[in-house]
């Protein structure tokens, strides 16, 4: 039987980090809220809120918080593989990328495996091709890209952490320095596909600072967030109101430019002003979560946020579905009706979203004494296994997230393909490449190098 959030709680060591689960909870929370709250879905299709209403697209500058997300990635992914480092012997590659995906993907290919099933049988049953069905096969992989992204953030922490412990802040310059360029390669220079190098460039950026934050005593090497936040805000403002970047941070229907796909240093200069924003706030709510009640309810949201995560869209769908089941007319989107309706809209999809990750959490369960989990250690490491196997495995886990996030679920059966930075790829090609990757990784255990 697994250990319960008390018990984690309670064995919690004085030295964890507790605001940094705290920031992980809370920034998968405002994700989750802001896609309910972004969803306008009408009888013709499922539309977003911020197209209809282009001024709320200055909300985005504080519910696009997955910057935060992948700068408390970079600080536990750095203390994660200093510390399989010194209880391995030998090689800790594939070691790291096992325990770090495992309680990534398990809960990701059981969703994806729910909704191959869910989307197979409407097409077979002749339900899959309406405006609104297929529009939500399109929509619940969507979410999945930043799980790739986050994939190549855990694959690259070995060999960025080692230029970070090397030259510190210059690796941060040079990667900001380098999203720089690809932007002027792509507005000034017209470059095809240079801009796609961004993905890289600026979240593994973001990603170092993180690094920066666990380096060193107290707060680290981010010893003045406030200029840091000053001057990521001040950026993000000067490049929006004089450079070619949209207002919003987030991907708007349309657009010809988009801060995030690919990102640009518009986004990065908004992910700078965030993490400086948050590391203000570390003192206050350090005390806040010396609370036993305060730390067990986030040590127990901590447990499933990547489920409820995984979840939360086809629980407003199913809102909606129930809506439309029961007879109860749409309004118009962002009209009055509508309005008034978010609130019971919110209460509903997050009872469901509790009832799907009271269903699905056991998949996400990391075992004790893992990073992940905190509580007594585990004892000597594990054997380092085959570090080409597990990259390699890696790396098309990464292809096939970001590709089903691209292709979504709609064309199972008709081979519809769409295109993943230069290339076509399909959504059971995705699927395979996902489930390939994810042996590979696995397996790599089984050899040592």
């Amino acid at each position: 039987m697994g250990a319960t959030a008390r018990d984690i709680a309670a064995a919690t060591p004085a030295t964890r980090d507790r605001y940094v689960d705290l920031l992980r909870v809370a920034s998968l929370g405002t994700v989750i809220a802001g896609h309910w709250l972004m969803a306008a879905v009408s009888g013709d299709g499922i539309g977003n809120l911020l197209a209809v209403v282009p001024p709320l697209q200055v909300l985005t500058w504080a519910l696009q918080v997955m910057p935060v997300f992948f700068f408390v990635g970079g600080f536990s992914h750095a203390l994660s593989y200093r510390s399989l480092a010194r209880r391995t012997e030998g090689p800790v590659y594939a070691a790291f990328l096992r325990a770090r995906l495992r309680r990534l993907l398990r809960p990701t290919l059981v969703f994806v495996a729910v909704w191959t099933v869910l989307a197979l049988g409407a097409q077979l049953l002749g339900g899959g091709g309406g405006r609104l069905s297929g529009a939500a096969f399109r929509l619940v992989t969507q979410p999945l890209w930043f799980i790739g992204i986050y994939l190549a953030m855990v694959a690259l922490t070995p060999p960025l952490l080692r230029l970070h412990e090397r030259y510190g802040w210059a690796a941060f310059g040079a990667l900001a320095a380098a999203a720089a360029a690809v932007d002027l390669l792509r507005f000034a220079g017209g470059v095809p596909y240079a801009e796609f190098l961004n993905f890289a460039f600026v979240w593994l950026a973001v990603h170092q600072l993180g690094f920066l934050r666990a380096t060193g005593p107290g707060r680290g090497q981010l010893r003045r967030p406030g200029a840091l936040a000053a001057a990521g805000l001040a950026g993000a403002v000067l490049l929006v109101a004089y450079g070619p970047y949209p207002l919003s941070m987030v991907g708007m229907p349309g657009e010809k430019v988009s801060n995030m796909a690919p990102p640009t240093l518009a986004l990065l200069a908004h992910g700078i002003w965030l993490v400086g924003a948050v590391e203000l706030l570390r003192g206050p709510a350090a005390a806040w979560l010396a609370r036993p009640r305060v730390w067990r309810r986030v040590v127990a949201a901590n447990g499933v946020a990547m489920t409820a995560f995984l979840w939360h869209l086809t629980a407003m769908l199913a809102v909606y579905a129930a809506q439309l089941g029961l007879g109860i007319a749409l309004p118009e989107p962002a009209g009055a009706a509508w309005w008034a309706q978010v609130p019971v809209r919110f209460l509903a999809a997050a009872a469901l979203t509790g009832v799907l990750v009271a269903v699905f959490r056991r998949f996400e369960a990391p075992p004790v004494g893992s990073a992940a989990h905190p509580g007594p250690g585990p004892g000597p490491g594990p054997g380092p296994g085959s570090g080409p196997r597990a990259a390699l495995g890696t790396a098309l886990c990464l292809l096939g997230v970001l590709g089903l996030s691209t292709t979504g679920l709609g064309g199972l059966l008709e081979g519809h393909s769409a295109t993943l930075i230069a290339l076509p790829v399909t959504a059971p090609a995705a699927i395979g490449m996902a489930l390939g990757g994810w042996l590979l990784v696995e397996r790599s255990g089984t050899s040592r190098s």
